[in-house]
């Protein structure tokens, strides 16, 4: 290879980079053309796992806002609390226990018997061996046990287990020779006797707890704002999926909203908002879904929000459903919440009750939550009629606009 001069690339090295960057080139028009190739089927997937992710991500945000979430769960904790507020959690044991999730009460219901067991298994064993029963202290010819057959460790506990759990296998009891033995298996037959009715009290009271019986209410996911008897109004459905009635049953809702008023800043200010059926709001006949509706007026929190600011405001409507359980009589509550987000405006929701030919009367559930658009203003004041138009239009006054007045024309001429 020949030297080249000062500052010049040599043929050979200059050769070689064409060559490079000709491949380059190559290899990134195989790529264009190859991402240009792709299927349609492959873009609609991957624009649906795009969408799917957004609302995932939308929806986990609105969990994490949310003060009840839309199966009546209260997302709040609590923090710094003292030391002494803390053990009355202890005091009041049984509440602390039926609140426990299962997995936690199978755990200490396995826990509390061997635990028990192998307590009273040390006492037997600690019994035998003051006796000089095991087998390890060469027991004399003749010698009368305290509880026969009791002779090490694993003989002890298997003869607690028989005891407290009233099993008695025949080979291993107690002698007359005992009165310790005897008065010991008095005791652990008491306090087995407790275990056992503890935790058949435990286990009964959370199958019957009245919250499941609020598992078979459901609301509708979203809410509807639209015309009703004459004015404007913000409805949503409820329904029981069982046969049997809610007695007494009474509905109501809470607004919860940060307010600011003479400089304080209220968070969770607590407006009450009231609902309402055709036949009044206490005692709903909640044989079959209804809908209840909240009539926005002048008093209502709703009465100055609009279809183009609703979705801009911060608050979350809880709604309640008091009654009483018509084949248990316990009382229960059911709860659910709504967003800014999950209020439609302009919308009302299907119906769903309708009659066969024979007089029976059926639900159609498939249309529950299924809401269609409806003409309504986009206003509670535009609906009235009155001053506050809440449609911000945005342009540029012409302050050099006349009117003038045009006459019209005498005729078209044929």
């Amino acid at each position: 290879m020949s030297a080249a001069p000062d500052g010049l690339i040599p043929a050979e090295s200059l050769a070689f980079i064409r060559a490079d960057e000709g491949f380059r080139s190559r290899r990134t028009s195989e790529r264009l053309k190859l991402s240009s190739q792709t299927s349609p089927a492959d873009s609609k997937m991957t624009r649906s796992l795009r969408e799917w992710f957004k609302e995932y991500m939308s929806e986990r945000r609105g969990r994490k806002n949310r003060l009840v979430t839309k199966d009546g769960r209260c997302n709040i904790e609590f923090g710094n609390v003292m030391h002494r507020n803390r053990f009355a959690y202890v005091l009041d044991f049984w509440t602390t226990f039926v609140e426990t999730r299962w997995r936690f009460i199978l755990l200490y219901f396995v826990a509390s018997f061997t635990l028990s067991w192998f307590i009273f298994g040390l006492i037997w064993y600690w019994l035998a061996r003051n006796n000089g029963d095991l087998l390890w202290q060469n027991p004399p010819p003749g010698h009368k046990p305290c509880a026969f057959s009791v002779n090490d460790m694993t003989y002890a506990f298997l003869f607690s287990l028989e005891t407290q759990s009233t099993i008695g296998f025949g080979n291993i009891y107690v002698t007359d020779q005992c009165p310790g033995g005897v008065a010991l298996i008095v005791i652990q037959t008491i306090i087995g006797l407790f275990i056992n009715i503890f935790w058949c009290g435990i286990v009964m009271t959370k199958i019957s707890l009245p919250k499941k019986r609020a598992k078979t209410i459901t609301f509708s996911e979203s809410a509807v704002i639209c015309p009703k008897k004459g004015t404007l109004c913000l409805q949503i459905r409820v329904a029981n999926l069982r046969k049997t009635l809610m007695i007494g049953s009474q509905i109501y809702g809470k607004l919860l909203r940060t307010t600011v008023t003479g400089g304080e800043t209220v968070i969770l200010d607590q407006v009450s908002i009231d609902f309402m059926v055709d036949a009044g709001k206490d005692n709903l006949f909640f044989v079959c879904p209804l809908t209840l509706y909240h009539i926005i007026d002048k008093s209502s929190p709703f009465f100055n929000m609009a279809v183009d600011t609703m979705h801009q405001q911060d608050f979350e409507l809880v709604v309640f459903l008091d009654g009483m359980a018509e084949s248990t009589s316990s009382a229960c509550q059911v709860r659910t919440s709504y967003i800014p987000q999950e209020i439609m405006w302009g919308y009302d929701f299907l119906p769903i009750i309708s009659r066969s030919k024979e007089g029976r009367y059926r639900v159609d559930f498939s249309n529950f939550a299924k809401v269609v658009p409806v003409p309504t203003a986009h206003c509670t004041h535009c609906y009235h009629n009155e001053p506050g138009n809440h449609l911000h239009l945005k342009g540029i006054d012409n302050k050099g606009f006349e009117v003038i007045d045009i006459e019209p024309p005498n005729g078209t001429k044929m």
